[in-house]
């Protein structure tokens, strides 16, 4: 090993960055213990565990259209949908937009317009709204949502404690229609990728689902015995968790304190900020300043690096892809130093090779958490959704591998991946359907 590379090792080592310094084990221990206490109703517990008193239906009503609201990390989306007898999914009257406060601070009022700016086109189409809200909400029985926290650093504090559905249709209201039959269903973006993967045709007998989202932000979600909630008296039956996995607090190092320290909400979402699309790129940038100022990088490229921007995570998953490419960004900034080149892809692929581990972690913890998955003829379905899990270089491949080696081989469950398009969509309109 050329010293460049053996210094390089030693700080990826030194801060925590190698995945090998993971103790998956452990990790998965820790992740169910803090899954029973949000169940529980321990408000220490960093998993909210919400219950979305939403449960997996067998067949879908077809015909009846819903209008659907997918409110996203970056973009708000409306659109109708309806099922054939089929149960295949039926979109029309497609729109996109940008999500309110993503670029400056928006007032609950300035929210809720923008909302309805996107609603009122379709409004006399139907009287049911499926509105996918992919933030953090509580679900009340009546399937509306109040918003506990905005991550993906969208800015809108006025909004939360407020209730999404009726704030939608109080707007409306306001606007002069009549809403007196409008009945809206919140649920969350994981929640509606799980309800989609569940319409999915199958000749496979699934024994369980998982929604998992990793694109701008991530979480998961999984079905639930109602006699393990034990912070809702419920009756005998099961519904499906909104886990809000990426608020999992796990701090693995100095730097990844420094970064969560540089963000909106420095103690919130510690695994959405080492995995998802909205952090990756920032984190690296983070860890990269420390390798330049510990000279495992050069100051010749420190000055290039600074010229480039800030770093995103489609331009670090660049370089690992094509590290040769003069094209891109990061391969300019080592042009002439072979030192720089190879350490910088070795930090850039340690970072994408430890979130992979993190997020492979996440899902052996809901499968196991789940129960299902144990028979090989019968694997758990996780409809995984999102452009960073599988855009960005290695890292659906590493979690995979990281997956068999814990999950299959060490547990004994099984499982299988799909990614089913438009599953924010096509679940929220399953969800509007059952209001």
């Amino acid at each position: 090993m050329t010293d460049s590379r053996q210094r390089t090792s030693e700080f990826l080592a030194k801060h925590k960055i190698f995945a090998n310094t993971i103790d998956m084990e452990v990790l998965v221990e820790r992740f169910l213990s803090e899954m029973e206490k949000g169940l529980d109703g321990n408000e220490e517990s960093s998993l909210k565990m919400i219950p979305t008193y939403t449960r997996v239906v067998d067949r879908l009503e077809a015909g009846k259209p819903v209008i659907v609201l997918d409110a996203g990390g970056t973009n708000l989306r409306s659109c109708l949908v309806s099922f054939t007898e089929d149960g295949d999914p039926v979109i029309s009257d497609f729109r996109k937009t940008q999500m309110p406060g993503i670029k400056a601070e928006v007032t609950a009022q300035e929210f809720f317009s923008t909302i309805a700016d996107e609603t009122e086109r379709l409004i006399d189409k139907s009287d049911r709204i499926g509105f996918c809200f992919s933030y953090a909400a509580e679900i009340l029985p009546n399937h509306d949502g109040v918003p506990i926290i905005f991550s993906k650093e969208i800015k809108a504090p006025e909004v939360i404690g407020m209730p999404v559905g009726a704030s939608l249709l109080s707007e409306l209201a306001r606007r002069g229609h009549d809403v007196s039959n409008k009945r809206v269903a919140v649920l969350n973006d994981t929640v509606a990728t799980l309800l989609a993967g569940v319409s999915a045709k199958s000749e496979v007998p699934y024994s369980g689902f998982v929604g998992f989202i990793l694109g701008t932000g991530t979480n998961t979600a999984y079905v639930e015995d109602h006699s393990k909630i034990t912070k809702l008296p419920l009756d005998a039956g099961r519904q499906i968790i909104n886990v809000e996995s990426g608020n999992f607090d796990y701090c693995p190092g100095v730097l990844d304190r420094a970064f969560f320290d540089s963000t909106k909400q420095p103690h919130a979402y510690h695994l959405e900020k080492m995995i998802s699309g909205a952090y990756l790129g920032p984190l690296s940038a983070t860890i990269i300043g420390q390798a330049i100022e510990e000279g495992v990088l050069s100051s010749r490229f420190a000055q290039r690096f600074k010229e480039i921007g800030p770093l995103t995570t489609t331009v670090m998953s660049h370089y690992l892809e094509m590290p040769f490419n003069e094209e891109y960004a990061l391969v300019s900034c080592v042009k002439g130093s072979e030192a720089d080149a190879q350490a910088l892809w070795m930090i850039l692929n340690a970072i994408i090779d430890r979130a992979a581990k993190l997020t492979a972690a996440n899902l052996s913890a809901t499968i196991l958490k789940s129960g299902a998955g144990a028979d090989p003829r019968r694997p758990v379905l996780i409809n995984a959704d999102g452009t960073t899990f599988y855009k960005t270089e290695y890292l659906k491949s590493y979690t995979e591998f990281y997956l068999k080696a814990f999950l299959q081989d060490q547990h004994g469950r099984y499982y299988r991946f799909t990614q089913i398009a438009d599953s924010p969509t096509i679940g929220a309109a399953i969800a509007g359907l059952g209001v």
